[in-house]
């Protein structure tokens, strides 16, 4: 499902316009990226949470050359299901 599929669907769920569900969507979005670039998380019981997680420096090979290359640390966004969530779907 893509985002304007997933407006539609909210939309007529909450009797609310295509535009307007839309809206929601990317104000939702943007207010997690938002926390998350602050290394804050946001948690949504049942359904899970968004966290940041550092990823530490590690080796690996440039698949062209098959060079050794060192890969740098980051810090990437990271979400884990909740129990209900996780329930969902088995």
């Amino acid at each position: 499902m893509r985002k304007p599929e997933l407006a539609a669907a909210i939309a007529e769920q909450a009797d609310l316009s295509k535009e307007k569900a839309a809206e929601v969507i990317t104000a939702f979005t943007d207010q997690i990226a938002k926390s998350l670039s602050e290394g804050d998380s946001v948690t949504l019981i049942g359904f899970g949470t968004f966290e940041v997680r550092d990823r530490a420096e590690r080796q690996g090979k440039n698949p062209q050359t098959g060079e050794p290359i060192t890969i740098k640390a980051a810090k990437v966004p990271a979400f884990k299901a909740g129990k209900a969530l996780k329930e969902t779907v088995q």
